[in-house]
């Protein structure tokens, strides 16, 4: 093994360590306060001024969204689908991080990738036969570990039953205005 991989392995075993801490911490405080679990959260957006980039606030942290120059934008910033699949990838990503510590599975190193499929018609205001969404969305989990394939086949079946977004996504959840 390289120095240089024996870094990253060092890295990555020692923030799983840090996980499986943060778990138990929170399995224990869930279980004798059951409320704490339920929290809100939130995210806001406005237009800025003439450019039509697009802040967005979630908790202490704003990123920039824009479109491309065929919509009149300057591509400053992910567009808000790119934000939407950045969500699920990064979503996806914890909760291999998260499992991964619940199941025992050692990992050397994680990458998520997600694509979908967008037909811009409907959004730009033309006739089209359904609503313009995401469609066909695929995720890749580069996964390098030593665990035997049985193991990883729990990973991948526990980060599907576990991962908040893609759940979400699965089996959407009500959005209404209010």
């Amino acid at each position: 093994m390289t120095g240089r991989r024996e870094s990253i392995m060092a890295q990555l075993d020692e923030y799983i360590g840090r996980k499986t801490a943060a778990l138990k911490a929170r399995q224990a405080d869930f279980t004798s306060n059951p409320d704490k679990a339920l929290v809100r959260i939130g995210a806001s957006s406005k237009i800025a001024g003439n450019s039509g980039v697009r802040p967005v606030r979630m908790g202490d942290y704003t990123v920039i969204t824009d479109s491309a120059p065929g919509l009149a934008g300057f591509s400053l910033g992910p567009t808000a689908p790119e934000m939407l699949l950045g969500a699920l990838a990064s979503c996806l990503a914890h909760t291999y991080v998260i499992q991964a510590a619940l199941l025992d599975v050692p990992l050397d190193s994680l990458e998520v990738s997600v694509s979908a499929a967008l037909d811009f018609r409907g959004v730009v205001g033309m006739q089209v036969p359904d609503a313009p969404m995401l469609q066909d969305i695929c995720y890749h989990a580069e996964i390098g570990t030593p665990a035997p394939p049985e193991l990883i086949d729990q990973l991948h079946h526990a980060v599907e039953l576990y991962c908040p977004v893609l759940n979400t996504l699965r089996l959407p959840a009500d959005v209404r205005r209010e």
